[in-house]
Formats: structure tokens, C-alpha cells, sequence
């Protein structure tokens, strides 16, 4: 198969083949990222109507005045990634 690639692409293969990487290791690297943001998409749709509700729920309690420190909104945003990262 034969590609046309554009010069920003061909510096990236360029610099790739200086560092020891070849034309296919590029692209294997380019197609995982792809992947991944296939993946995050498809999370992301699937947690839609939860991540509405959460915007909601925050929103109320903003109204009421029940608001979390910067400190502590980070530090439980931490605690959820990583709860979400170890499943």
C-alpha cells in the first residue's frame, strides 16, 4: 500500500529513524494512541447520563453553599482516577 504523507509527517518518521525507531514503530505508537482515543470515547458515551447527573448533583449543592476546598476537590478527583485506573 502506498501513502501519501504530509512534510509534518514525514519529519516525525525522519526523526523517528534518527532515534533508532522504524517507519512501522511509528505507526504502531500512532494506531494505539488512536485506539485508546477510541476507547476513552466510547467510555465517555457509555458514562454520559452519570456524568450528567454528578454536574447536576454539583450544582445544587453549589446553590446550598456546600462547596469543597480546592485541596480537597483534588484530592478526591486523584482518589476517583485512581480507583478507575486499578479496574
Amino acid at each position: 500500500m502506498m501513502l501519501e504523507i504530509k512534510p509534518e509527517q514525514q519529519e516525525v518518521l525522519d526523526r523517528a529513524a534518527q532515534s533508532g525507531m522504524s517507519a512501522e514503530e511509528v505507526l504502531d505508537q500512532a494506531f494505539a494512541v488512536i485506539r485508546e482515543q477510541y476507547r476513552n470515547e466510547e467510555w465517555m458515551l457509555a458514562e454520559r447520563e452519570a456524568f450528567a447527573a454528578q454536574i447536576s448533583e454539583g450544582f445544587a449543592q453549589a446553590e446550598k453553599g456546600e462547596l469543597v476546598e480546592a485541596d480537597e476537590a483534588r484530592r478526591l478527583l486523584a482518589q476517583r482516577r485512581s480507583k478507575r485506573a486499578n479496574s
